[in-house]
């Protein structure tokens, strides 16, 4: 089976900590929308065919892994930090506050939380572990990785509804070429963060 690495990982973390359990986030570069994070916790016998990193996967293919992964948590819970919290606290703080969320969310508390990533949250009562490239090292952490991008995406897709001149719904409010020139061109509006716009707006 590919990936079978991700789950011994998993299943090594679990000699030490019982209840394990896995984060991580989607939309911390974007101009535009919340950052969202993940916190899962697999059931101990669960095999996913096709878990990896979300951006290694196709939307189709994320999308078809997503309600497997639920199905086959103990628990999971996806949350969020807002734009004005972005903009108020700064990107790093808002996105460890989505992670802690996630994890406090889990209706379960974890032995351990692993974090993609080289920051961790402190989170009271729960030992974090940032791991690097978690989302390709550890199952529960690449499970976290699809649940957070996909709950993003179908998010900047309403908002593309709500705001059709931004063509959200093809960038996912990432900076692209589109992207920055209808900001240039409609100004920014209020699901954008003002912090991430400063460059742009200023070289106009």
């Amino acid at each position: 089976m590919e990936n079978c690495g991700l789950y011994e990982y998993d299943e090594a973390v679990r000699n030490d900590y019982s209840i394990l359990c896995g984060v991580d986030e989607a939309g911390r570069g974007p101009l535009a929308g919340d950052v969202y994070a993940a916190a899962v916790i697999l059931k101990k016998d669960a095999v996913i065919e096709g878990v990896n990193d979300s951006k290694k996967l196709s939307e189709k293919k994320r999308e078809k892994l997503f309600d497997e992964i639920i199905e086959k948590s103990e628990a999971y819970c996806i949350a969020t930090a807002s734009v004005e919290e972005i903009d108020s606290i700064n990107i790093l703080q808002a996105t460890m506050l989505a992670m802690t969320r996630a994890v406090k969310g889990l209706g379960i508390t974890p032995d351990i939380a692993l974090i993609d990533g080289n920051k961790a949250p402190e989170i009271d009562g729960v030992k974090t572990q940032a791991v690097i490239k978690g989302d390709a090292t550890s199952a529960s952490i690449a499970a976290a990785s699809i649940l957070a991008k996909v709950a993003r995406d179908r998010y900047m897709k309403e908002i593309a509804e709500k705001y059709p001149q931004y063509a959200f719904e093809k960038h996912k409010g990432y900076g692209t070429k589109l992207h920055n020139e209808l900001i240039l061109e409609h100004g920014p509006s209020e699901v954008h963060r003002k912090t991430f716009l400063r460059k742009l707006l200023n070289g106009k």
